[in-house]
């Protein structure tokens, strides 16, 4: 079998992670292929088309409505008390309707109405000091920070806490809303700092860096896997999956990884450490780092098991594997966040934009993996997906004499259980055999005493007179000497 054929399921063109657009940024299947870039404004086409597909609606209503008053006038009469209630109806679905419209139009549709708004959950005690004290300490870290870009860093810290103001009257609005501002704040605070501040690009960008901490810090708690949105069910969907696949082994994904090498073993315990830790991080960019570190432990993996720098070919199906065996809590949530509020240039470009977005790569290749995917039969990839069986496990014999007892002992366990499954399973199957064999004899048992019945049927006779005896019909009795009678002797 070819390398080629080996890799059908797996390997990516790296064409494939850029933008669907053309514009050479890496796009995202969050964004539907796109960048974050060309994503907004595709979404931005869209939604003012709707818009002006509403705003055409409401004005047919209401010159439907308008006609229909005039149309009767000239029956009011008896009818009065009815048309009444008709209008009023109608009136109230225009004005409901209209209003709909107008919120499109609205900077912001909800400022300034609602002062104070009730959370659906409440963190506990503890939680609830453990974020006031990283909010604090993050927020001192941002003050020392601007203070020494003078103004400019007096200008962004008010843009920036007039946006927080903003956002937490902003909270009712859907989760896609509450990006989209966000996105916005990013990239009016940028353009503004290398326009009026004209502040260089590099610097731009760590001052971005830091308001984004800043803010998210304080963000994380509403934005984070809201119950507005389906994330926690993606969540668990994606663990179950990841669950039923526990069986694939490195082989099947073609991972250029030894494990038995004791550097590389270390480098993907590290590696799963790093992508479970993303969950623990607040701030998008933190989250992305992890992504990045456990990126930088598998390609180390890879140099030192192949002696050669690592491929984009390799390193795809490695990070499946790692993905497969650290199972990340709140995998999706984690992507989702990132994707919605992270600083969008750093999704765009660079080492962490290439990372994350193999990592979304990698994710949904689980989640459409299939026997073809890993050069297995189907009946082969039903049975491992069912529990019934599981591949065969690394032989005694081709384990190294350095190679840790209990890992050959684990090895040995699941061989022997997995002979114990197929033997039960044969046994059941005998023995389901063996009761529709007892079932069939009884039945043909059955079957043949009735036959036999059926042919000699039992007849019950009425009992004969009382029987005389044994000798009375004997003609000769008279001839016969009479008894011997006892005699008394006198002594």
């Amino acid at each position: 079998m070819s390398l080629k054929s080996e890799r059908r399921g797996i390997h990516v063109d790296q064409s494939e992670l850029l933008c669907k657009k053309g514009c050479g940024y890496y796009g995202n299947p969050a964004w539907q292929g796109f960048c974050s870039k060309c994503w907004r404004e595709e979404y931005h086409k869209a939604r003012q088309k709707q818009i002006q597909e509403d705003w055409e609606l409401a004005e047919r209503l209401q010159r439907e409505e308008e006609e229909a008053f005039a149309s009767s006038q000239s029956s009011q009469g008896a009818q009065s008390l009815t048309f009444s209630k008709f209008e009023e109806k109608k009136t109230n679905e225009k004005t409901r309707k209209v209003t709909t419209v107008k919120k499109f139009f609205s900077a912001s549709s909800r400022v300034g109405a609602k002062k104070e708004i009730q959370e659906a959950k409440a963190p506990s005690p503890s939680i609830n000091r453990q974020t006031s004290i990283e909010t604090d300490r993050v927020s001192k870290e941002f003050i020392e920070f601007l203070k020494t870009f003078h103004k400019t860093g007096q200008e962004i810290y008010k843009q920036t806490k007039l946006f927080l103001e903003a956002m937490h009257y902003k909270r009712d609005l859907s989760i896609e809303e509450q990006s989209e501002c966000t996105q916005d704040f990013y990239q009016n605070v940028a353009e503004r700092m290398q326009t009026r501040g004209k502040v260089p690009p590099e610097r731009v960008e760590k001052i971005m860096d830091q308001i984004e901490k800043y803010i998210m810090t304080r963000l994380y708690k509403y934005v984070f896997c809201p119950e507005t949105t389906d994330d926690e069910k993606k969540d668990l969907a994606i663990q179950k999956r990841i669950r039923a696949l526990h069986w694939v082994t490195p082989q099947m994904l073609c991972v250029p990884v030894n494990e038995e090498i004791p550097e590389v073993s270390d480098m993907v315990v590290k590696a799963i450490t790093d992508i479970i830790e993303m969950d623990s991080k607040r701030v998008p960019r933190d989250k992305l780092a992890c992504i990045t570190k456990c990126s930088k432990h598998i390609f180390n993996a890879i140099k030192i098991t192949k002696n050669e720098p690592a491929s984009a070919d390799d390193f795809l199906p490695t990070l499946i594997y790692i993905v497969l065996k650290g199972n990340p809590p709140r995998l999706q949530s984690n992507i989702q966040y990132i994707t919605r509020f992270c600083n969008p240039s750093r999704l765009m470009t660079g080492e962490d934009g290439y990372y994350f977005t193999n990592l979304c790569c990698a994710v949904a290749f689980i989640e459409k993996l299939d026997a073809q995917s890993l050069n297995l039969s189907q009946e082969d990839f039903d049975r491992y997906m069912s529990g019934q069986t599981s591949p065969r496990k690394q032989e005694s014999e081709n384990w190294s004499p350095d190679a840790c007892l209990g890992v050959k002992q684990m090895y040995k366990n699941l061989d022997l259980l997995s002979q114990l499954n197929e033997r039960q399973e044969r046994i059941m199957n005998e023995a389901k055999k063996l009761e529709k064999d007892l079932i069939d004899w009884t039945d043909g048992i059955a079957k043949e005493v009735q036959d036999i019945v059926e042919k000699y049927p039992l007849e019950i006779r009425p009992p004969n007179q009382s029987v005389a005896a044994i000798d009375s019909e004997n003609v000769e009795n008279d001839k016969l000497p009479p008894p011997l009678q006892p005699q008394v002797y006198a002594g």
